[in-house]
């Protein structure tokens, strides 16, 4: 990018914080600002209160409340996800001082759930906007055009999905407030090959520790549940099942591959509760009956735990690349899920059919 760094006039960014806050949407942006020489304002709800993340690693006080802040006097407002928006928006105080920010044409970016504020405030008719998946349907009802991408820049206003985004969401700030350019060291936000990561770990977000650990516990999951599927293959003798079997484990198969491609690409190895997981899925399955209606039940069983485990590290890593892993394998078993109930319930007759009007009914009609 062009921009060149402004130090002659130094510029002022409101950070909005609530309890509940996603504790790295609001300590990545923050530290990235504040790293680049920005004053960053934390501006809460209440005064004398202190404040709390969500996973309980962010406690600060803010500097003012967003009852006295005066809009004109920043240059940008970043409003961070989580639990934090749907208490902001519930704020007449809060929801003002964004809707001056916007209709003055400061620089608002929000990230996750931080557009519901914006909705309150009726500023998303007929603008590109993206945020977190839970409320796609808030931002279309909005009016809004929902894109499913990791920045999406409309006039002032700069949105992004989850924590996966942040370092790219930063970047894309800090560029439009005239931070940038070789001094600055910082990639294009369009630059997918740029190791993001690094960038998130150098403003408080994942460290490569972490990645890693989320990584193997990924493909602990992945592994346990091939090796599951495999028994209950054996087990299986309905056609469709057994059809829906093999084809989950080709696509357990190729989670495997792409979770150690990337460890391989971090100079990692899977770890030792990777194999134990394996190992005690064949004991476990070894155990297990086998009529047709017990392995599809206890395979819909492993689907849905798998759906929950890996939509909780969905949204915990700063990392893109981590995410879109555990995206992928996310939609791939919600998909699958879906498939496996429709087996389970036409394997038990279970159709759904419409109740019967009772008699009652039926002479009040």
């Amino acid at each position: 990018m062009a921009h060149t760094n402004n130090h002659s006039a130094k510029k002022k960014v409101a950070i909005l914080i609530e309890n509940g806050v996603e504790d790295a949407e609001f300590t990545v942006p923050y530290n990235g600002l504040k790293q680049a020489g920005m004053e960053v304002v934390v501006l809460g709800g209440r005064m004398n209160e202190k404040y709390k993340g969500k996973q309980g690693k962010v406690s600060i006080q803010a500097d003012a409340t967003t009852t006295e802040a005066i809009a004109s006097e920043f240059d940008a407002v970043v409003i961070p996800g989580g639990m934090a928006p749907d208490k902001m928006r519930r704020n007449p105080n809060t929801v003002r001082f964004v809707q001056e920010a916007v209709q003055q044409g400061k620089w608002v970016a929000a990230v996750c759930h931080g557009p519901q504020l914006l909705i309150e405030g009726d500023l998303l008719k007929g603008k590109r906007i993206t945020g977190f998946r839970a409320i796609r349907k808030d931002i279309i009802n909005a009016g809004a055009d929902f894109k499913d991408e990791a920045l999406v820049v409309d006039g002032n206003l700069i949105t992004s999905r989850e924590p996966g985004d942040l370092a790219i969401f930063t970047t894309a700030i800090l560029s439009r407030l005239g931070y940038g350019g070789k001094d600055a060291a910082l990639p294009s936000e369009k630059d997918t090959t740029a190791e993001w990561w690094k960038l998130a770990d150098a403003w408080g977000g994942s460290t490569k520790g972490d990645i890693v650990k989320n990584l193997n516990t990924a493909l602990a999951g992945e592994r346990y549940s091939l090796e599951a599927l495999e028994k209950y293959l054996e087990k299986e003798s309905n056609t469709e099942a057994r059809s829906l079997f093999q084809e989950l484990i080709g696509t357990k198969q190729r989670h495997i591959q792409i979770i150690e491609t990337y460890l391989d690409r971090l100079g990692e190895k899977p770890s030792l509760a990777v194999n134990v997981a394996e190992q005690y899925a064949k004991v476990k399955t070894a155990l297990t009956g086998s009529d047709d209606i017990y392995q599809i039940r206890s395979a819909l069983g492993d689907l849905q735990t798998g759906i929950g485990d890996i939509g909780n590290l969905w949204a915990k890593l700063t990392d893109p690349v981590a995410t879109a892993i555990f995206k992928e394998i996310y939609q791939n078993l919600l998909q699958y899920e879906q498939r496996l109930v429709g087996l389970y319930r036409n394997t038990l007759g279970a159709e759904v059919k419409p109740p019967k009007p009772t008699t009652g009914a039926a002479t009040a009609m």
